[in-house]
């Protein structure tokens, strides 16, 4: 009787709980509560910046300005106006997101 109970392993859905099961679920439903996933393009210029999410006023960003660079050009983002990267020029824009929960 006790064989029956325990016919294969539970999958990773059936397990989560709590915040996990939140965003399985949100996964589920095709929204990305954490950002992920592969962000959308943006041209990087002025009218159509890189968006990136924060929960707070400022994020530090890490810009490859070329394809092929090896190299990453940090610097802090903060909301306000879009913000250009030191390095290549591309524009970024600090964007308010709330936690899913």
């Amino acid at each position: 009787m006790i064989d029956t109970l325990f016919i294969g392993i539970p999958t990773d859905d059936k397990q989560a709980t709590g915040l996990e099961k939140i965003v399985s679920q949100a996964a589920k439903k095709g929204a990305d509560p954490y950002k992920m996933l592969k962000p959308k393009e943006y041209a990087g210029s002025r009218q159509d910046p890189h968006l990136v999410p924060s929960i707070t006023n400022k994020r530090i960003v890490g810009c490859v300005c070329e394809e092929d660079n090896t190299a990453v050009v940090w610097f802090w983002l903060h909301q306000r106006a879009a913000q250009l990267c030191p390095c290549c020029g591309a524009f970024y824009k600090l964007v308010p997101q709330k936690l899913p929960h």
